[in-house]
Parts: structure tokens; sequence; C-alpha cells
């Protein structure tokens, strides 16, 4: 195997159609543009929206006017007049609260929230807030809850014996459960810890002060070693400078004297 036996694999390497080469090539004359028109042209191209010259689509669809509001809220709407039916059928009863005590005037009102009416079917969504309208008459008294009334739907109820109450959102914060909503008292919490840290700080603070303002101990009460004569070293001392003094008398002894007679 050498470098001019390399070859491709068949069928990997498709060779490419050159068109306008005759009619033996296959793609001779027109080149497979057809006979004459704009798509026989150099260049002459048509757009995609092109419809042949009528009107195209995107101008025969009208505009979309007016203006839509991102922040719209989509009730569920519930008009009383269906409320009202369902209470004559006895599908929406009234009775006492399982935790409170019978009332001595009477029967509870029926209570009508969202879930009840969306197990009665007049409501489908629960992701969204529900609106009740005055559409309809009523006469029996009811407790409705919901997230809005209308104005008409409010006075007959209320006018029917009935209570009517609003799910209110709250628009700002508010102190937690179990706290005063005093303004004295509703401090935020990184100012009762600085508060409390300080508090802490002080007694420190006071210690060290009369620590530095209490008068010094006097130095007396460490007793000073006493300097002893060092008497072992000047005797040594003076033993040392005796010592030549003694070599030469040694010497002078030791030594012959001369013979007068010779």
């Amino acid at each position: 195997m050498k470098l001019h036996d390399l070859k491709p694999a068949p069928g990997s390497k498709k060779a490419k159609r050159r068109v306008g080469r005759g009619i033996a090539a296959g793609q001779g004359k027109t080149a497979g543009r057809g006979t004459k028109g704009q798509k026989a042209r150099a260049g002459g191209k048509i757009p995609a929206w092109f419809e042949g010259g009528q009107t195209p689509l995107h101008q025969r669809i009208p505009k979309l006017r007016g203006f839509k509001n991102l922040f719209k809220v989509q009730y569920e709407v519930v008009n009383l007049g269906d409320i009202a039916r369902l209470v004559e059928l006895g599908e929406l009863e009234g009775g006492d609260m399982p935790v409170t005590k019978p009332s001595k005037k009477g029967a509870a009102p029926i209570t009508v929230n969202q879930e009840i009416l969306r197990a009665a079917g007049l409501v489908r969504r629960l992701d969204r807030p529900m609106k009740i309208l005055g559409g309809g008459e009523l006469s029996t008294a009811l407790f409705v809850v919901a997230d809005a009334f209308s104005a008409s739907a409010k006075a007959k109820i209320e006018a029917a014996g009935g209570t009517v109450s609003v799910l209110e959102t709250p628009d700002a914060k508010r102190p937690a459960l179990g706290i005063d909503a005093d303004e004295d008292h509703a401090e935020p919490a990184m100012a009762q810890k600085a508060d409390a840290v300080e508090s802490v700080a002080e007694p420190v603070a006071d210690a060290r002060t009369t620590a530095d303002a209490a008068p010094a101990k006097p130095a007396s009460a460490e007793k000073a070693p006493k300097a002893k004569a060092p008497k072992a070293k000047a005797a040594a001392s003076d033993a040392a400078a005796d010592a030549p003094a003694a070599k030469a008398s040694a010497r002078k002894a030791k030594a012959p004297k001369p013979d007068k007679s010779a």
C-alpha cells in the first residue's frame, strides 16, 4: 500500500453536476432552468412571500388595534342568580360551624366560597380570583367570601340579611403574628440586635475603665536578689599574684654557690 494507491470509499464522494456542457451530458442547452422566464435569468429570484402579484396575506389581514393591558386581573365571575338557584335546589345548605357553639338566633347563614362553588359546578378554575356580580335576585341570607364584589351584588347580599367578606391581598409588609404593631415596638430586627450588643458591651467597657483607673502596685513587693561579694575569686587572684615570687625564691635556693678556692 502506497500513497498513490489510497482512494475514497466507493459512493462516499459524489461528482459535482456540470450543467450546460452539451446534450450528451444530460443538462445541456437550458441547464435545467426551463425555457425563458424570470427564473431562467441570472439573479432572477422570487421572494417566498410573493403571491404572483395579488394582495399578499399580510396585507389582507387587518391590523390589531387597541391596547392590551398586561396587568389586567382575570376573574372567575359568578352571578347571584346562579347562587340562588343552587340554594333553591338544596345543593347549598346552611349550618353552624363545627368549632363554634350553635347560635340562639337560629341556623347560621349559608357559607359560599370559591371551593364550594367549584364543587357545585359554577366555577371552573381555582387559580383565578372570584368576583360576585349582582345579576339575578337573592332572598336567602348568605355568608359570601370572594376576592371582589360588584356594588349591586354587595347591596343585594346585605339586603337579604347576609354578610360579605373580601379576601384582601396585603400591599405592604406586615408584622408577624405575636408582634405588636405599634410604632414603638415595630423596630427592625437589626436595630434590636444592635441594642443587645451594646447592652452586653457596656459592662465590659466599664470593667476595663475601672481596671485602668486602679493604682498600680508598688515595685517593692518583688524582692530583688542581694549581691554577694566574690570572696573566693579575690583569694584566687591573690594566690595567683604570689605564685611568681615563690618560684623565684625556690630557684635561688637550689642554685649552687661558686667555689672560691678554684
